[in-house]
């Protein structure tokens, strides 16, 4: 399938999403017809600001939209518009969820663009938050876990020894019948994220670079405890990840060989967005599907439905072990089609096209590149 078709094909997907969306709820303050929007931070000639995003190609500031709207709106109430996504995210639920829908509502209606809304390739995605901390899901897609395991046997590994899981007190506690794994996450630091268009640096003497096109989920208020019925109350929205990941090894034994520093936090690993979707304008965040492709090669191609722990089970037993705060983010894990299941791998290199793409979520695409030598 061509990257093109692939498009066409996921913008069809996320047009139904989106319309899903509208159905969800009211323009409380605007009066008008419930517009779907995304949300995110972005650069326009050295300034930093948070918008909302309509049909992937208006992007509306939100601080000079929310002045007109008062202008012309006098008996609502006076809000103060977040200066970053942090805020936004903590403030949502309690007070700016309608006042951006009104916002949707009056610039979708107008006849001609606002001066505070832009054409989207005018200006620079930043990533759409910054993350205190981002925790992302190891070997949760079905057909990713196989694909390593039948991998390692190909290359004469021995089959893992396999026991009965037990409960992790405390932690994941254990249902009668679940015969799954124990969920495994591992942190990734948030000085590695960039925005949805930036390139993804190669570090030097390294080359068995991977790629991973995940799902996320943003946190939306504090989770500590969280029980997975109400883990989905503790959701903001949802976003990209491509977790880029160096297979290269640490070159010894220690600590038995396992390195998830060098494997997943070299600069530029954690690109992020492009924008978050609020849950509410996602119908169905456990049925969604994501493609990779590398220079218009399809290497991944799977659905949110194929993860061993969902999203909520994810977020349950991650506040199970630290607290998480509005704006973190936790990943739902790589499906199937990385290098390390491939018997020809096929690494990401200097000059390679990544491009990442979730039906209703977004698309990142970047430019693969080398280091620049630096002497500090």
């Amino acid at each position: 399938m061509t990257q093109a078709l692939l498009r066409r094909t996921i913008g069809v997907a996320a047009l139904s999403i989106g319309l899903a969306g509208c159905n969800q709820g009211t323009d409380a303050q605007g009066g008008g017809k419930p517009v779907p929007y995304k949300v995110g931070t972005f650069d326009q000639s050295g300034r930093a600001f948070v918008a909302i995003v309509l049909n992937e190609t208006q992007v509306v500031d939100i601080g000079p939209a929310n002045a007109a709207w008062e202008s012309g709106n006098a008996s609502a109430p006076k809000l103060a518009m977040p200066a970053t996504m942090t805020d936004l995210i903590t403030r949502y639920e309690a007070e700016l969820k309608p006042r951006l829908a009104a916002i949707a509502s009056s610039v979708t209606a107008s006849s001609s663009a606002p001066a505070y809304a832009y054409a989207i390739d005018t200006l620079k995605i930043l990533p759409p938050v910054r993350p205190s901390v981002i925790l992302n899901a190891g070997g949760n897609y079905v057909e990713h876990t196989e694909g390593i395991a039948a991998q390692q046997q190909r290359a004469g590994a021995a089959p893992a020894a396999t026991s009965p899981a037990v409960s992790a007190p405390g932690i994941w506690e254990r249902k009668a019948g679940d015969n799954r794994d124990n969920p495994y996450l591992f942190m990734k630091s948030p000085t590695v994220v960039i925005g949805a268009k930036d390139p993804i640096v190669m570090p030097r003497g390294r080359q068995n670079i991977d790629f991973e096109c995940e799902f996320d989920v943003v946190i939306g208020k504090r989770a500590k405890y969280v029980p997975i019925a109400s883990a989905a109350d503790h959701i903001f929205g949802y976003t990209i990840q491509i977790d880029v990941s160096d297979r290269g090894g640490r070159g010894d034994r220690k600590m038995g060989g396992s390195d998830w520093l060098v494997g997943k936090n070299h600069d530029t690993f954690g690109p992020l967005g492009p924008f978050i979707v609020p849950k509410e304008f996602v119908k169905d965040p456990m049925n969604i599907r994501h493609v990779f492709t590398l220079s218009g090669q399809v290497m991944q191609d799977s659905n949110t439905n194929r993860m061993g722990h969902n999203i909520y089970e994810l977020l349950h037993y991650a506040s199970n072990i630290l607290t998480l705060n509005p704006g973190d983010v936790v990943s739902g894990g790589s499906p199937a089609g990385t290098n390390i299941e491939r018997a020809e791998p096929r690494w990401m290199r200097a000059g390679d096209t990544a491009v990442c793409m979730i039906e209703g979520i977004g698309e990142q695409t970047h430019s693969v590149v080398a280091e620049a030598s630096q002497t500090n």
